[in-house]
């Protein structure tokens, strides 16, 4: 089983993805961005998803501290934001975000299908 790291500082929004895939995957879940740094570095999960707003560290910082260590470059990682304003997509893609998806999250198919896509680009 596929293991996603959901990093999320709202515990509803975690329970609700909780309740959403952990019967499609094994997740391992994260208040905060620092919190997932120090996890990553000891175990890598095969998929993030990544809140964009976060207390300690933003989603786009952890992202682009991912993409510069060279054991996590290729990690798939999903913005999973309230940003949805006209732009915001492209945005976030463009920093390197492998996927975007917008809060809150009610359609669990395509929350479901953007982890698929990201897992199979990563092989």
């Amino acid at each position: 089983m596929k293991r996603i790291a959901v990093v999320e500082d709202n515990p509803d929004n975690r329970l609700l993805v909780r309740v959403m895939l952990e019967e499609r995957y094994e997740l391992a879940e994260f208040e905060s961005a620092a919190e997932a740094w120090v996890a990553f570095q000891q175990s890598c999960p095969d998929a993030v998803l990544l809140d964009i707003s976060l207390p300690d560290m933003d989603g786009a910082e952890l992202l682009r501290k991912i993409r510069a260590d060279s054991s996590l470059r290729s990690l798939p990682v999903i913005a999973v934001t309230a940003h949805a304003m006209s732009g915001d997509r492209e945005k976030y893609l463009a920093l390197g975000f492998d996927d975007y998806v917008t809060k809150p999250i009610i359609d669990m198919e395509r929350l479901v299908q953007a982890i698929d896509r990201a897992l199979a680009r990563n092989g």
